[in-house]
């Protein structure tokens, strides 16, 4: 697609820079959000937005895709939803054949929206489609169109008629990425652009193959030792009650981050280098995407709950 890698990742930063501006014509302020969705999807991988209602989390996704051109659909998680809704099931058609009928999965972007509305028996439906881009049905595999990822939003847990995500499911996901309320001259805009009735086209700035291609780029980058056992010692150290635990972590923790944040750690650092026109990570990078990596895989103890210690704090003090 390019002659080079270095041309590749010239022109990777450029059509970030094109996608941004894109989405930033219908999504005002969030861009920190925006940067992180677009860094998973670039390094193969799911997010999780969690925020309270009406913060645009599912506007947010549906422009994203439509920037990027890839196919999408949307599950509206409800405590009635059944695995089959979302992966679909075999039907009897007029021959009296079994036909697979495909579920709303098979897309490339699929919005799972308000997925902890839902019984965990149905949201670990798509641990398999996460995981091996693919659905298992009545013992025949089905593959699932690439690329793909699962683009979930979440009311915070102590909402009424929520459930919390399985830990399985959750170290599924590369991000969990916190949406709070805008600025005021924020919400001034958003207010502005959307009651004047006029609406925006927005033009396609990325294709499947383009996606692909940089996906495969972004995992070439070089990274430099130092930087990278810097990221898998950050993972170590919120494990408690191991050599060298820091005392935070021993008094707070419950237990840590598995070997998968490492891993992210260090594809969402390459990811976070490329889109500012680096060639390779430095520890910068990995700090800057260190948060939505690893605090849905981070789980206080009883003592940090009962001093109301939030999980950002201590994953800042480990930083």
């Amino acid at each position: 697609m390019y002659n080079s890698d270095v041309e590749g990742l010239n022109a990777f930063a450029a059509k970030y820079k094109e996608l941004t501006n894109e989405v930033g014509r219908v999504i005002v302020g969030q861009n920190e959000v925006v940067k992180n969705i677009l860094i998973s999807v670039f390094c193969d991988g799911h997010s999780l937005l969690i925020g309270v209602p009406g913060l645009a989390k599912t506007l947010m996704v549906h422009t994203i895709a439509d920037v990027l051109d890839l196919g999408f659909n949307r599950i509206q998680f409800t405590p009635d939803l059944m695995p089959s809704d979302i992966i679909g099931s075999e039907i009897l058609d007029e021959n009296r054949h079994f036909r697979f009928n495909r579920g709303p999965v098979f897309a490339n972007i699929v919005l799972a929206d308000e997925i902890n509305r839902t019984p965990p028996k149905t949201q670990s439906a798509l641990l398999e489609a996460m995981q091996e881009r693919s659905v298992t049905v009545s013992g025949k595999k089905h593959a699932l169109d690439l690329p793909f990822f699962v683009l979930a939003t979440q009311n915070p847990i102590e909402q009424e008629g929520t459930y919390p995500l399985p830990e399985a499911q959750l170290d599924r996901f590369m991000f969990s990425i916190n949406l709070d309320y805008p600025s005021y001259e924020e919400e001034i805009n958003v207010v502005k652009s959307t009651t004047a009735g006029s609406k925006v086209t927005l033009s396609k700035k990325m294709t499947a193959a383009e996606i692909l291609y940089f996906q495969q780029l972004i995992r070439k980058i070089p990274i430099a030792d130092n930087v990278l056992e810097y990221a898998v010692r950050l993972v170590n150290n919120t494990r408690p009650n191991r050599t060298g635990s820091p005392a935070a972590v021993n008094n707070y923790i419950g237990w840590g981050a598995g070997p998968r944040a490492s891993q992210y750690l260090v594809l969402g650092a390459k990811c976070h280098a490329a889109i500012n026109g680096k060639y390779s990570p430095d520890i910068d990078d990995v700090k800057a995407i260190a948060l939505p990596v690893l605090r849905h895989r981070v789980f206080k103890n009883y003592k940090a709950e009962a001093e109301g210690l939030p999980i950002d704090k201590i994953l800042e003090g480990l930083m």
